[in-house]
């Protein structure tokens, strides 16, 4: 009979302060998580000294927690994962040297893991992924097509080029004057409006699988200046539906074209803006119509945002090959996945 394992996983990459047990790669045990939104709302966006902060001051009761909600000890622990990157560098840190501490002091093994391939994997928590697979990771700060060759073997076909679409939903979202984070208050009115502005659809036509949301930011920023000079009043929720149906569409065309050229078996919608409802219904229904259409696996909205169980799936396949760090681990704010063009060289 083969062993149960259970991680232990911390997460602090950005504004949530997250501890998981993890069985298996599979099985939640505990997912602790401690937000820090009312923190960061009074300055429309994330403070990271004011992040790291919070962290100093809730990991400890946040890793009591999660110990306690599985139900286990550290000497049921197999092995002790963290995120080493990307993210807010101070805020990596307490997470970085929290995990560091436990595995120095338990004697456990000890695993980075990279903040995307633990949105990836948060589908495995979900169904588990066969491979080969495609994921679109959409955050705050990305916006990538991934090609999954196999549980550690990953790389980006489709990147960002500029604003990444989360970071677009917020910039626009002050616009509007919706309050931080605004991804879930556009989202809901841009289901009461139209799309009447037929905002810019950038890079639809480029071979590639890039994308970019600058353009489309500035046109709906200088739509809503210009329509404030001449005193026109412009519908707020018609404005939030023109600019998510170009975010969509964009997001949705890339993704279909990528899925008829790779033929993935799986496919994983990923992300803190995965979440949008929008995006989660055009891409359902789009996929469904493809005559060979892969498995979907959208991970609920509670494992879309920022969170240590996703970090544990994700550790659970490096423990699986022994990929082990030591406790020279730092933080590494800008890791990233390696792009499909350095597979090659």
């Amino acid at each position: 009979m083969t062993k149960d394992n259970l991680i232990l996983a911390f997460e602090t990459s950005c504004d949530e302060t997250s501890v998981a047990v993890v069985k298996n790669g599979r099985e939640i045990k505990s997912n602790i998580i401690a937000t820090q939104i009312k923190s960061h709302q009074r300055f429309g966006g994330v403070v990271p000294e004011v992040a790291s902060r919070h962290h100093i001051e809730v990991i400890t009761q946040v890793l009591n927690e999660a110990l306690a909600e599985a139900d286990v000890t550290y000497d049921d622990i197999d092995a002790v994962a963290v995120t080493k990157g990307p993210g807010l560098v101070g805020a990596l840190l307490i997470g970085v040297a929290a995990a560091k501490s436990v595995a120095l002091a338990e004697n456990k093994p000890l695993i980075g893991v990279n903040h995307i391939a633990g949105h990836i994997n948060a589908a495995n928590l979900i169904d588990p992924i066969e491979y080969p697979a495609l994921a679109l990771v959409v955050s705050g700060g990305h916006t990538e097509l991934v090609n999954l060759i196999s549980p550690t073997d990953f790389e980006i076909i489709g990147d960002t080029r500029d604003d990444a679409a989360g970071e677009a939903y917020d910039k626009i979202g002050r616009v509007l004057g919706v309050q931080y984070p605004a991804g879930k208050k556009v989202d809901e009115m841009a289901h009461l409006g139209q799309d009447t502005f037929h905002f810019p659809r950038a890079m639809m036509e480029d071979n590639d699988y890039d994308f970019s949301f600058s353009g489309l930011k500035s046109s709906f920023i200088n739509t809503v200046h210009h329509a404030d000079q001449i005193g026109e009043e412009l519908d707020k929720n018609d404005l939030a539906a023109s600019f998510q149906a170009s975010v969509i569409d964009v997001l949705t065309h890339k993704t279909l074209r990528a899925i008829r050229e790779l033929q993935p078996k799986t496919f994983v919608l990923a992300g803190g803006v995965a979440a949008n409802q929008g995006l989660r219904e055009r891409l359902t229904a789009e996929l469904g119509k493809l005559a060979h259409s892969p498995k979907v696996v959208i991970p609920p909205v509670r494992l879309c945002g920022d969170n240590a169980a996703m970090i544990g799936a994700a550790a659970y396949n490096q423990f699986m090959v022994e990929d082990f760090t030591d406790l020279t681990l730092n933080a590494d704010p800008s890791l990233e996945l390696p792009y499909a063009s350095e597979m090659l060289v």
